[in-house]
């Protein structure tokens, strides 16, 4: 399909493209945010992700007795809709999985980094953690869908991807916050750059490194960001290394974190009938672009499953009424 004009016409910026003054700016509002506890550089060491298990993740918290309160307050919220309460991490584990748990650890060790001073900007940044959490649940579910858990959990990407945007909140002038979220995602990059100077993909990617996380993983969510204005190359591997199905990473990154945004924000209103072939929003042209048809058709088939679907409507409606 050929480019869109509004594609075509956006230049997307990087760090060394900012003039002195304007890269002066931003480092000096990214570095106000306070840094998140060690711990989160801990949570995402590549060798705990491949063997993560629940007694790990309970030691790696014990350190940090206030994130395991927050995770169990999270975990016996309406939101999961749970019948029986839990009182720990292993019972929070057995209900909802080890992932989902990973990725609510994750998302509090993250929200320290983020305080909102102003009630929009608070708005703001809960919208947005819903988006993160809708995005993380769908993540995992296709994740097991597509055996993928041989690169890593694919919802850790995904939450990460919300770093920038984040950042971007806490840190844009109040008149530009008013109404950039509901802009779509090349609508966002836009304003981001006319008044920060980068995007909230390289925002983030900046932040993050001043966190001194893993920049193989930094890369991969940088990459992920970029499909909104470039075609990432095929997966590489076979089925069982989560390429041979043609669905390449961060394509799935993108995709839960867009899905995610419309869903909290009521753009859709849920996953029925939802398939990215037949989405023609200009956010979604590359992403079309890096799917071969028979990627396509599983993907969409995978996103009209009864359970994905099922769960997906279960959390934005908890949110919804909450």
């Amino acid at each position: 399909a050929p480019l869109p004009d509004a594609l075509a016409h956006f230049q997307w910026r990087t760090q060394d493209q900012l003039d002195a003054d304007k890269r002066e700016a931003l480092l000096g509002a990214i570095h106000k945010l306070p840094n998140p506890p060690q711990t989160l550089q801990q949570l995402l060491e590549p060798d705990l992700m491949a063997r993560a298990s629940a007694t790990e993740l309970h030691a790696l918290i014990a350190g940090e007795p206030w994130i395991a309160v927050k995770v169990l307050a999270s975990v016996n919220s309406p939101l999961y809709g749970l019948q029986t309460p839990v009182r720990d991490l292993a019972q929070a584990v057995n209900f909802l999985g080890l992932q989902s748990v990973r990725q609510i650890c994750l998302q509090h060790l993250l929200a320290t980094a983020f305080p909102a001073r102003l009630p929009r900007v608070q708005r703001t940044l809960d919208a947005l953690w819903r988006a993160c959490t809708i995005a993380s649940e769908l993540a995992t579910r296709l994740d097991k869908a597509l055996h993928r858990s041989a690169q890593g959990p694919l919802s850790t990407q995904v939450v990460l991807s919300f770093v920038g945007q984040l950042a971007t909140a806490s840190v844009i002038p109040q008149p530009g916050l008013a109404g950039w979220l509901e802009r779509d995602r090349l609508g966002r990059a836009r304003l981001e750059q006319e008044l920060l100077g980068l995007n909230a993909s390289e925002i983030g990617h900046l932040l993050m490194q001043r966190w001194a996380l893993p920049a193989p993983l930094l890369a991969e969510v940088r990459e992920a960001g970029r499909v909104l204005v470039a075609t990432p190359p095929p997966a590489q591997g076979g089925e069982g290394e989560g390429g041979g199905d043609g669905l390449p990473r961060q394509t799935l990154t993108y995709l839960c974190a867009r899905l995610g945004e419309r869903l909290a924000l009521g753009q859709l209103a849920s996953l029925e009938g939802y398939r990215p072939a037949d989405d023609d929003s200009v956010d979604m042209h590359h992403l079309r672009a890096s799917l071969s048809p028979p990627a396509l058709a599983r993907l969409g088939e995978l996103l009209q499953t009864p359970a994905l679907r099922h769960t997906v409507q279960q959390l934005t409606g908890r949110m919804a009424a909450a």
